[in-house]
């Protein structure tokens, strides 16, 4: 994924949030004073964010001199200095706590999935993102995800349709809503929610592009995937998937596991910004 287009608006709200109408314990400080500083990671990391975090500071003093030493992506051990700051002292502490926000939240994002990307490495899996993203950050983390070598699975609710069981019981059948699917936006690609075999069945008869194996246990997966030869749909595993049970899931044969845990679970990497001696 691209870097997205809303890093802008998205740091001016998280600004508008943080320093309101003035850093009033910023104004101590005598307004020319000048600083040096470094961000250093605690935390064994995969570093993502680096766009937010600088454009916190161009939003808040253009001068401020950034000179990062990783880039998104980059696997980093703790202890490490990941970049150096220099500018106006009010202005470094005014965006300090903003651009570490951003800075931690999708490192720990990018961190969270390429844990499961490793658990599955040498099977044909692929680990996909849900929506349970943290409010106001979805395009943030869905890019964070894939600094960790995860894929987006749908974007939105606009992007693909994704037919779920409410949707299946307010429609009727899950033939009925894929035709309707079909139908309304047939530029896109449909997936349907099945939880169980007979459902599976359903969703192939109807030509569904992808099938969504909700809390299927590891047998039935097996059957599903095992059906599925003969139509080449693209399978997905869903539902309550961690660490400890993704490995025989993937070696049931499915293409994608979507995980909810890596952007709504996630633990903030350890950062802080130390201002050093002149």
């Amino acid at each position: 994924m691209k870097l997205p287009k809303n890093i802008t608006r998205t740091v001016t709200l998280s600004l508008e949030e943080d320093i309101g109408t003035g850093d009033v314990t910023a104004a101590l400080i005598d307004p020319t004073a000048q600083s040096q500083a470094h961000v250093i990671c605690r935390d064994p990391a995969i570093l993502s964010g680096v766009a937010w975090f600088n454009e916190v500071f161009l939003q808040i003093d253009p001068s401020v001199m950034i000179q990062w030493h990783y880039s998104d992506g980059d696997s980093i051990e703790a202890g490490t200095i990941l970049c150096d700051l220099s500018g106006n002292s009010r202005a470094l502490l005014s965006g300090e706590r903003a651009a570490l926000n951003f800075l931690q939240t999708l490192s720990a994002t990018a961190s969270f999935t390429q844990q499961y990307v490793n658990a599955i490495a040498d099977t044909p899996a692929r680990i996909l993102d849900t929506r349970k993203t943290l409010p106001n950050l979805r395009l943030a983390q869905k890019y964070a995800v894939t600094c960790g070598g995860g894929k987006n699975h749908r974007i939105a609710l606009y992007d693909r349709v994704l037919i779920k069981e409410n949707h299946i019981m307010a429609t009727g059948s899950i033939t009925k809503a894929i035709e309707k699917a079909r139908d309304l936006h047939p530029q896109l690609k449909v997936e349907v929610e099945t939880e169980n075999l007979d459902e599976f069945a359903e969703a192939c008869a109807a030509k569904a592009d992808i099938i969504m194996l909700d809390n299927f246990s590891l047998e039935d997966m097996r059957t599903a995937v095992a059906l599925n030869k003969t139509v080449d749909i693209k399978l997905e595993a869903s539902g309550g998937i961690n660490l400890t049970t993704i490995r025989p899931i993937a070696e049931t044969g499915v293409d994608y596991i979507s995980i909810g845990q890596i952007t709504k679970d996630i633990h903030s990497i350890d950062l802080s910004m130390r201002f050093q001696t002149p």
